[in-house]
């Protein structure tokens, strides 16, 4: 353990321990998208419809099942100009996502205000979710984003993730 790390105030050793697991956690989002992102502009020039198929064949199912059907008419309609647009939002969002890590790994204020408002939006669609369609998945992912959402607006309100020794200095809220 460095000199910062055990000079600095209990709590807040574990205020910046949570912030870089969030932090980590945004970055594991980001990478994913991105590397979806990346797959979607692989697409780019190619039936969308041939890779869908291959999609079900890899997956050991049955084009003749409505879903697969459902998929494959999605994958029709797909243009070269939806691909391009689907990679470009992807990308915003990974870019969103490692810039709200960064800032969480360093305890910046913006970025605590970005992960409370972005984890806040979420919530709706999360809960719409859960109404039609309760799962282990989505209630995991509900509570952890409810949690992250909770200890963001904690931490702007009490101020507790404001200075870090070893850190640079936070501006003022």
């Amino acid at each position: 353990m460095n000199a910062d790390a055990q000079s600095a105030p209990h709590g807040h050793d574990h205020s910046l321990q949570a912030l870089r697991a969030i932090a980590t956690f945004e970055l594991a989002k980001g990478l994913i998208v991105l590397f979806a992102a990346v797959a979607v502009v692989f697409m780019v020039g190619r039936d969308p419809w041939d890779i869908a198929d291959g999609i079900l064949r890899l997956l050991h199912i049955s084009p003749d099942h409505h879903f697969a059907q459902l998929f494959l008419d999605f994958a029709d309609t797909l243009t070269d100009a939806k691909l391009w647009a689907v990679a470009a939002v992807a990308v915003t969002y990974a870019i969103l996502r490692f810039v709200e890590a960064y800032g969480l790994w360093y305890a910046r204020t913006w970025a605590e205000w970005i992960a409370l408002i972005s984890g806040s939006m979420y919530v709706p669609f999360e809960i719409y979710k859960l109404i039609h369609r309760q799962s282990l998945l989505h209630i995991s992912i509900f509570a952890t984003n409810v949690i992250i959402v909770l200890y963001m607006a904690y931490l702007l309100k009490t101020g507790k993730g404001r200075q870090y020794p070893g850190h640079p200095r936070r501006l003022p809220t």
